[in-house]
């Protein structure tokens, strides 16, 4: 039986420009709509170009007997991707969270493609690196770093996985009311939501609310373990403010719904990609067996 050879799936997002062009139909009137506003499209552009650059490189970079693909983030939801696929995102951070969750344990790469621009916390390798660093990885010789991501798990059986955090709430972000529940610990609340986040997630969402709140947790990405901060609790006569925050690790948080509409939970940021969180619905969320496998060097 013949051995398929590596296959290396590239995930990109749409360039600022390339959304500019498809919104306005032309550079020219791009151009124009920028100008209005005392902008200039030259370096929007050349950030484009950049980038294109670096992504060129680095589909170079892969051997030329081993297959390879490039997804967008738009289409992430309809590929099917194979055990022993790499995966190399080439953008922000903020991309590596959009494959995260649709992976089972695969070897994921983050290129920054401009390391002036974006922090490249996740996206880490330099493209020029690239060449030696797919090898190793078909050869499991390289360091990994197995980041814990978040687990939503429905009464119905759905399931919603994030690497930074799930948020639930109203769509709206006024009050949500709901009954939680940790270990021998319970309350109804009145609140804009709660945030279940990973240690990955608690240098982003979850760092300003405990910043605000006054509200710390000690979370390693890599720790097998979750925080939960409650946003804005409402104290009153039927709802409480004493679970405010807390760590979770073998057990979950249980939290069930008392919102007649507009419940809604949704992972990482991408409100757009919601699940219904009507009245009575009971979500369990918790550090998820699976993780992000990222490859250090």
């Amino acid at each position: 039986m013949a051995v398929l050879a590596p296959r290396v799936v590239f995930v990109t997002r749409e360039s600022e420009y390339e959304v500019l062009i498809a919104r306005h139909a032309t550079k020219a009137q791009a151009r124009f709509f920028l100008e209005t506003r005392d902008q200039s499209i030259a370096a929007v552009e050349a950030a484009h170009d950049r980038f294109h650059d670096v992504l060129a490189a680095a589909r170079m970079a892969v051997p030329d007997d081993w297959r390879q693909v490039l997804v967008r983030r738009d289409d992430l939801n309809r590929v099917l991707f194979a055990p022993t696929d790499i995966i190399c995102a080439v953008g922000q951070d903020g991309l590596i969270a959009n494959v995260a969750k649709y992976l089972g344990g695969q070897q994921v790469l983050g290129i920054n493609p401009d390391p002036a621009s974006y922090d490249g916390i996740l996206v880490r390798l330099d493209v020029d690196r690239l060449a030696k660093v797919l090898p190793a990885c078909v050869a499991e010789d390289v360091r990994i770093e197995a980041r814990t991501m978040v687990q939503a798990r429905l009464d119905n059986g759905e399931r919603l996985l994030a690497l930074n955090e799930v948020f639930v709430g109203h769509r709206s972000h006024q009050s949500a009311r709901y009954r939680i529940e940790a270990g021998e610990k319970s309350e109804v609340q009145s609140s804009s939501g709660l945030i279940v986040a990973s240690g990955t997630g608690a240098t982003g969402w979850g760092r300003s609310i405990a910043d605000a709140t006054d509200l710390q947790l000690d979370l390693h990405p890599e720790e097998r373990s979750v925080g939960f901060w409650v946003r804005e609790p409402f104290p009153s006569v039927t709802t409480g403010t004493n679970m405010r925050s807390g760590k979770l690790a073998g057990e979950g948080l249980s939290v069930i719904s008392r919102m007649n509409d507009g419940g809604t939970i949704f992972a990482d940021g991408i409100e757009q990609d919601f699940i219904e969180f009507g009245w009575g619905r009971e979500v369990v969320l918790g550090p998820a067996d699976q993780t992000l496998n990222l490859v250090l060097d």
